[in-house]
């Protein structure tokens, strides 16, 4: 009986033991070997000499590119504009999904169904053309381009250009990740227990205390987990500024990508790639350590 649970056992953690091991443990590996290798003469890497009695080759490890990444300033400077753009964007996003995952949560059932597959429907078509579309709402010919430049002449300011800016970045972050934001905090807040509200109200509680004291502390779970779920993709996000953005909107997703595809740097790419991924270590174990409901004993 023992020996059969030990195989039942073995046969459930297998499959996704070796997904683990074949699809993030593996590549993990040859990223953290790259970054010690030798960038090749023509870009990719340069062969690796380990033979015996090969001393005076170049055995083509190193760990200069470590070195590079902390001499530059420049590469602090881009990772911390790239949490910058994240932090504003989890903050707008917060600020936008809250409201509505509290009405989708409290409206009524035959309501939340529609509501949800609305909050949904934008992934049914493809990432690339809802960015696209953007360039078209926020072009300089655009209606909404056109109204704002309007506005700001009548208080004698001088017209601004909307795409390739920051604001546009910004913009295409908030819209795609949004969803992501409204989700859990939906999640969160319908598994909210009315009696509490109705129990402050008898205590004398305005609408205002009991939504900071009863409906907020409730939802810091539902948020922090929907913070982890948009700031950690936008990170790495590299194709909104490069469509939405100017040559001064890149982020670090946008100079892993140009180490790998434009200079060959694959080395200083992988270790670019490791920071990034420790970074977002660090981040995912503080919004898990965050979201985690806590009890109090009184």
């Amino acid at each position: 009986m023992q020996l059969s649970n030990r195989i039942v056992k073995w046969l459930i953690s297998t499959p996704p033991l070796l997904f683990l091991l074949i699809f993030f443990a593996a590549p993990g590996a040859i990223m953290v070997f790259t970054s010690f290798r030798l960038p090749g003469e023509f870009g990719g890497l340069a062969p690796v000499h380990i033979l015996p009695g090969d001393i005076n080759a170049e055995s083509g490890l190193t760990v200069e590119t470590y070195q590079f990444f902390f001499s530059d300033f420049i590469y602090l400077e881009i990772f911390l504009k790239s949490f910058a753009v994240a932090t504003l964007t989890t903050a707008i996003c917060i600020a936008m999904a809250y409201p509505l995952a509290l009405l989708i949560a409290r409206s009524r059932k035959r309501f939340r169904n529609l509501m949800i597959m609305l909050v949904v429907l934008p992934f049914a078509s493809n990432f690339l053309i809802r960015i696209y579309a953007w360039m078209i709402i926020l072009g300089p010919e655009s209606a909404l381009s056109h109204l704002i430049n309007h506005v700001l002449a009548i208080f004698g300011i001088a017209p601004v250009t909307l795409l390739f800016s920051p604001f546009a970045v910004l913009i295409g972050m908030v819209y795609v990740h949004l969803p992501f934001m409204i989700l859990p905090l939906y999640t969160n807040l319908e598994k909210h227990d009315p009696i509490l509200l109705d129990a402050a109200q008898d205590l004398g509680a305005s609408r205002w205390q009991r939504f900071w004291c009863v409906t907020w502390p409730q939802s810091l779970p539902g948020i922090f987990s929907g913070s982890a779920l948009v700031f950690i993709p936008v990170l790495g996000m590299f194709a909104i500024p490069d469509i939405l953005g100017g040559t001064g909107d890149i982020m670090i997703g946008n100079l892993i990508k140009d180490q790998f595809l434009g200079t060959r740097d694959w080395p200083f790419g992988s270790t670019l790639s490791i920071m990034l991924t420790l970074a977002v270590l660090v981040i995912a174990g503080l919004f898990a350590r965050l979201a985690k409901p806590v009890t109090r004993i009184t």
